[in-house]
């Protein structure tokens, strides 16, 4: 793997435990697109340092379990908004 990957692997699982922040968000403040993110989170960093992979998932993870809570939120935000 090349170094600048592996810098970058890094730098987003540290970014991701630090704010508990989604692949999509993270994604954007990277630059980089959510297939990078997720490929970067399950297949890159397990093999660079599973402990800090471990703790990313997690959150990972619980992001994904929220996200229907987090999704009907933006909808009901939507037509609260168009209904005013």
């Amino acid at each position: 793997m090349k170094d600048y990957i592996e810098e970058r692997v890094m730098e987003v699982a540290d970014y991701i435990i630090s704010s508990k922040a989604t692949i999509r968000k993270t994604a954007k403040i990277f630059g980089v697109s959510k297939s990078t993110i997720h490929k970067d989170m399950t297949e890159r960093l397990p093999k660079l340092n599973p402990q800090i992979a471990k703790k990313a998932k997690d959150i990972l993870d619980l992001n994904k379990s929220e996200r229907h809570i987090r999704g009907g939120k933006a909808t009901k935000m939507k037509y609260k908004v168009m209904g005013s």
